[in-house]
Formats: C-alpha cells, sequence, structure tokens
C-alpha cells in the first residue's frame, strides 16, 4: 500500500500528533546540546596564544622579585620586632641599675639586624620595580591577545549557531511544502521540525539579544518587532504556498482554476471566460487547466496562476 493519500482527505490522528510531538522534544534535546557543543568546541579550537620565552622569562622575573620583597617585609617586621624587645630589655635593666653589657650587645646585634633587613626589603623594591615595566607590557600584550582571542570565539559560535538557525528553518519549510505537495502521511512530523526550528531560532535570538539590550527595557521591544517581521515573512511563504495549491483545489472541485467559479464540463469559465480545458503539451488529449498530471498519458503538467 502506498503512504503517500490524500492528506485533506483523511485527517492526522491523535497518536500521530502526539508521535508528533515527541519527535519536536527530542529534536529540541538534541539542538540544545548542539547549540552548547558549539560553544565548547569553538573555545577547544581556538585556544589563547600561549608566553612567547621572552613575555614568560619577563613576568618570572616580576614573580620572584614581588616573592622577595615579600620575604623581605617579613623579615623587616621580625628585625622590627626583636629590636623592639632588645631595646625594652637593655632599657628595663639600665633602669633597674643592673649588669646591661650583655643586653646592650643583643640591642646593637638587632639593631644591625634590622639595618640589614631594611636594605634587603629596599634592594627587593628595586628589584621589582625594575621587572615590573616589562612585565607589564608582556601581561598587556597577552591581555589584548585573549581579549580578540575571545572576540573571534564569540563570532564563530555566534555565526555557527545563526546557520544552524537557518539552517533548520529552511529544513522545516522544505519538509513543510514537499510533504505536503506529495499528501505524505509523514506530513505531521514536517509539524515537529517547525515547531523545533522555531524554538531553536527563538533560543539563539533571546540570548544574544539580551547581549545587547536590556530585556526590560528597548531588548522586549526589538524582540517584538523581530518576531513580528518573521511572522510576516512566514505568512508571505505560506501565502505563496496557498497560491501554488489553490489551482488544483479548484479543479479538484470542478471550480475554474484562475476564477473559482463552478465550470462543471464547460470548456470556458462563465465567470472569466477563460479556457479551462486545453490539449496536453505531450499527447494532445485533453485535459484539465490546473491539474498537476495528464489523465491520458500521466505527465507532470506546470502550475497554474489566477493572476
Amino acid at each position: 500500500m502506498s503512504e503517500t493519500v490524500d492528506i485533506e482527505q483523511l485527517e492526522t490522528t491523535k497518536s500521530e500528533k502526539l508521535l508528533a510531538l515527541v519527535l519536536a522534544v527530542f529534536l529540541l534535546i538534541g539542538g540544545i546540546w548542539a547549540y552548547q557543543e558549539i560553544d565548547d568546541e569553538v573555545r577547544s579550537a581556538l585556544p589563547a596564544r600561549e608566553a612567547t620565552p621572552a613575555e614568560q622569562q619577563a613576568i618570572t622575573r616580576l614573580a620572584d622579585a614581588q616573592q622577595r620583597r615579600i620575604e623581605a617585609e617579613r623579615a623587616v617586621r621580625r628585625a622590627r620586632e626583636e629590636l623592639e624587645l632588645r631595646r625594652e630589655a637593655y632599657r628595663t635593666a639600665l633602669d633597674a641599675g643592673e649588669p646591661a653589657a650583655a643586653l646592650r650587645l643583643r640591642y646593637l646585634a638587632a639593631e644591625r639586624g634590622h639595618d640589614r633587613a631594611r636594605s634587603t626589603l629596599a634592594g627587593a623594591a628595586g628589584a621589582e620595580a625594575a621587572a615590573r615595566p616589562a612585565a607589564t607590557a608582556a601581561q598587556a600584550r597577552l591581555a589584548d591577545e585573549a581579549e580578540r582571542r575571545r572576540d573571534r570565539q564569540e563570532l564563530v559560535i555566534f555565526l555557527l549557531r545563526l546557520g544552524m538557525a537557518v539552517a533548520f528553518v529552511l529544513l522545516a519549510y522544505l519538509l513543510l511544502t514537499r510533504l505536503r505537495d506529495r499528501g505524505s502521511r509523514w506530513f505531521p512530523l514536517s509539524g515537529s521540525v517547525v515547531l523545533f526550528a522555531t524554538v531553536f531560532a527563538f533560543v539563539v535570538g533571546v540570548d544574544y539579544l539580551t547581549d545587547y539590550f536590556d530585556p526590560f527595557d528597548a531588548g522586549i521591544l526589538l524582540l517584538a518587532l523581530l518576531g513580528v517581521a518573521v511572522t510576516l515573512v512566514a505568512f508571505w511563504l505560506l501565502q505563496r504556498y496557498l497560491a501554488r495549491r489553490l489551482p488544483l483545489r479548484r479543479v479538484r472541485r470542478r471550480q475554474c482554476p484562475y476564477c473559482g467559479f463552478p465550470v462543471g464540463d464547460n470548456e470556458r469559465c462563465e465567470g472569466c471566460g477563460r479556457l479551462v480545458t486545453a490539449p496536453c503539451a505531450q499527447c494532445a488529449a485533453p485535459r484539465r487547466v490546473g491539474t498537476a498530471f495528464c489523465g491520458s498519458c500521466g505527465k507532470a503538467l506546470g502550475p497554474v496562476s489566477d493572476r
């Protein structure tokens, strides 16, 4: 048995509608996975630039200098605490009139240790200052390159996602028109693709629309305008599709393919006066204008316009 039937006479069953909805859900699951996978694949395919040996050396030199300066600051704090402790012990012994020669030596040693720590800190701070310009320039170059790389990644991701959305919309349109023209029982599944393509395009639009507009400000208005434009385009495409189907429907109802006036078995339409029967271009047998195929030889015939 052929799976191609007149779907205008045989309505879609509830089971077919349910399966079409289930298919749309699974298509959406796969589409969302692909939507995120594009992001992961592009970012892994376009990694950030590694630092050159000179840049890495400059950055490392600054990091080492900073570490030495931090350690020198800690040493200065410890030396200051030791100096204050020895000074207080020496002063207490002097105030008490006790022998303080040993305490004085410890105090002087702590003072020299504090001076050495401060000198080391000054040297570490100077080394850090000397290493900072080259390291800062290297980090700035890496940051600029990383920013440009992120911009390229975002552009590639956007173009791929936009391409997917456009491809899905075109696929949905082709399936819808082809299956409808053929009268296939698979036609309800084209609705699944239409629903999936619509939701996917909406996700892409909202995802990138909110990057440039406040969704609670002008973003909602822009989304509404975009939706109106897309709906109008879809309506225009539907009208073109219906215009191609209209002559065949009129002939099926024994109407004039041009104006829709009832013609019965007449050769000319009583409404517009045009011929409604004409010889077949292949076999010259009479055939109804507007039919898809010749009834004698089966040759496919061109569409008829009612304009």
